[in-house]
């Protein structure tokens, strides 16, 4: 075999070497989200981030977007839950509320809306009946009301920090963008930013219902999170795969796309 033979061949065993790797990592990644996530049911599922901080994920189908999911978060410390954005009707997110108290042995009593549509609040009728509060930005309450929308009970300004059990969380408005009123969640121990809708998926390359946004500020209202929290290591956004801060960049970018 030539010195030539026997270097392409080395080569090749070294890339082999590597997809194996590649592989192997991520079959370990797959069995890590398998063993975190969490089945409720067929349209319901929750996905461990960190300690007692979940996705929860929940589908639903209509005639414009077909089958699709939306993502929020619950936050349990010390016996409580905290809910950001709901599934998107009563149904779903009474499912999500008996597998709390029965599986994860918790009482959800606060609900924090992201924006005024369907999918951050259209489970919010059923948490009020229950007992829990609500919380939101100041242009989601003033829009609920102007639209006949349930209306969350307490509203904030532009920041408002909250302890929530032995944790702490900040709920931040920057300014408009997918809606007029939408805000993020911070969570700072964690390091893990809710954008909710503001903030676009990895795999999307489109900026999805544009319907209420506000697109002269949607980049620089994403900036402006850039800039305030520069520790950022986990993103969630309101659809899709979670992922790190650079998805601010890639919404940037998208607002931008011609």
């Amino acid at each position: 075999m030539t010195h030539k033979c026997l270097s392409l061949y080395a080569r090749g065993k070294f890339l082999l070497r590597h997809l194996l790797f590649l592989g192997l990592m991520l079959a370990a990644n797959q069995q890590m989200a398998a063993r975190d996530t969490l089945f409720i049911n067929a349209d319901l599922q929750l996905l461990l981030i960190a300690e007692g901080l979940y996705i929860h994920i929940s589908w639903l189908e209509n005639e414009t977007y077909g089958r699709f999911s939306s993502n929020g978060i619950v936050f349990i410390r010390e016996g409580k839950a905290l809910v950001v954005d709901t599934p998107m009707n009563n149904s779903l997110i009474e499912d999500l509320v008996t597998y709390i108290g029965e599986e994860l042995h918790a009482e959800v009593t606060l609900a924090v809306p992201g924006h005024f549509h369907e999918d951050c609040l259209g489970g919010l009728p059923y948490l009020h009946s229950v007992g829990a509060k609500s919380i939101a930005g100041k242009k989601t309450v003033a829009i609920c009301k102007e639209k006949g929308l349930v209306v969350p009970q307490r509203s904030f300004g532009k920041k408002k920090k909250l302890k929530f059990g032995d944790s702490r969380l900040e709920l931040r408005y920057f300014g408009g963008g997918h809606a007029p009123d939408n805000i993020v969640v911070w969570f700072p121990e964690q390091k893990v930013l809710f954008g909710g809708c503001l903030i676009r998926s990895l795999t999307t390359n489109g900026l999805g219902n544009t319907a209420d946004a506000v697109m002269e500020e949607w980049g620089p209202t994403v900036a402006k999170i850039q800039s305030a929290l520069p520790e950022i290591a986990t993103v969630i956004p309101g659809h899709g795969p979670i992922g790190d801060e650079t998805m601010l960049q890639h919404t940037i970018d998208l607002t931008t796309k011609k």
